[in-house]
């Protein structure tokens, strides 16, 4: 009997112990699935957040990449340093030239013009124009000893023909020789020779311009404003080509 008594004693308290251990399951699975659809709850947060910001983050991505590429040619300082250097060379330009456009016209008006290859996308992010804008580096030694011997070949050689007729700016930013028959016989070598000496610096000055302010690939720019330049800064009565290569009397 008394281990019938004791037998059914150890069962009632085993079966205890069981739904217990199934209730303490039952518990730590509420438990962890409480973990879990919190965990749920926020990674979809998250995904949303994120969901709203992957367009943002793609404009302003985009506009980084306009910046990078959106670097102008300076045409406006390119001008001014052109001026200077070739009113160095040539000397003094006449007053009323100061006034002129590259092809010798008078500008029309005075009111503001936009400047060129302006885009409505500067109004929003306008540092890198700003940056182009600024004035261009023509003060190395490289470009100084150009410049130099430049002026030294025109004041000797070169200016005399000039005024003669004979030579001529070309609408490439060369000198051109114009009518060969003008030149004198026995200068007729030292002045050829000096057209092409000439021209070489003039190509070396466009190029070490363009590198002097980190933008090699402004060279050709650099040339055709240097170009437009000596036309509009040469005396009256001084030979060029229009853009149509016909030679034109200033």
């Amino acid at each position: 009997m008394i281990r019938r008594m004791r037998a059914c004693y150890d069962g009632v308290i085993a079966g205890r112990f069981v739904l217990s251990l199934h209730r303490n399951v039952a518990i730590g699975s509420l438990a962890e699935m409480s973990i879990l659809r919190r965990h749920l709850l926020v990674l979809d947060a998250e995904n949303r957040f994120a969901a709203r910001l992957l367009p943002a983050l793609a404009v302003f991505a985009w506009l980084g990449s306009c910046v990078t590429i959106n670097v102008y040619f300076p045409a406006a300082a390119a001008e001014q340093a052109a001026d200077r250097i070739i009113q160095n060379v040539l000397g003094a330009p006449p007053e009323n030239e100061t006034s002129r456009n590259g092809n010798g016209a008078e500008d029309q008006g005075t009111g503001a013009r936009l400047p060129s290859g302006f885009s409505p996308l500067d109004l929003l992010i306008p540092a890198a124009h700003a940056q182009a804008e600024a004035d261009l580096e023509i003060d190395t030694p490289a470009i100084r000893a150009l410049e130099q011997r430049m002026r030294d070949r025109q004041q000797t050689v070169l200016a005399l023909h000039f005024a003669s007729g004979a030579l001529g700016f070309g609408n490439d930013g060369l000198v051109a020789v114009r009518e060969r028959t003008a030149l004198p016989l026995a200068a007729r070598r030292l002045v050829e020779a000096a057209v092409a000496a000439e021209n070489q610096d003039r190509r070396a000055l466009y190029r070490e311009i363009a590198v002097a302010n980190g933008h090699p690939e402004w060279e050709d720019d650099i040339r055709r404003t240097f170009a437009r330049r000596w036309i509009a800064m040469a005396p009256p009565g001084w030979y060029y080509q229009n853009e149509q290569g016909v030679w034109t009397q200033k």
